[in-house]
């Protein structure tokens, strides 16, 4: 699915012009955004959490070359699901 498709799906649940629900989307995500840069997590009940983590620097071995490289740290984004959401995939994915 594609921004283009939800957006269209979206409006239609929500009976709000595509415009308004293009508008809608885009808040929610730039909110969620501000506060990953912050550090903080995004909860989501029903579907599960956003949460910005830290790799710490390691050591890296190229197989090819022998060469090690060391790699420096960085922020990632990780998504844990709800249960709800592991036992409807669990089951298949059925509605």
């Amino acid at each position: 699915m594609n921004n283009k498709d939800f957006i269209t799906k979206l409006s239609a649940a929500l009976d709000l012009p595509m415009t308004e629900t293009q508008h809608v989307a885009d808040t929610i995500i730039n909110a969620m955004g501000r506060q990953f840069e912050d550090g903080e997590t995004v909860q989501i009940p029903a579907f599960g959490v956003f949460e910005v983590k830290k790799h710490k620097e390691r050591v890296m071995v190229n197989p090819t070359t022998g060469k090690r490289m060391l790699i420096p740290p960085k922020l990632v984004l990780g998504f844990k699901p709800s249960s709800a959401v592991r036992g409807h995939f669990k089951k298949g994915g059925e509605d």
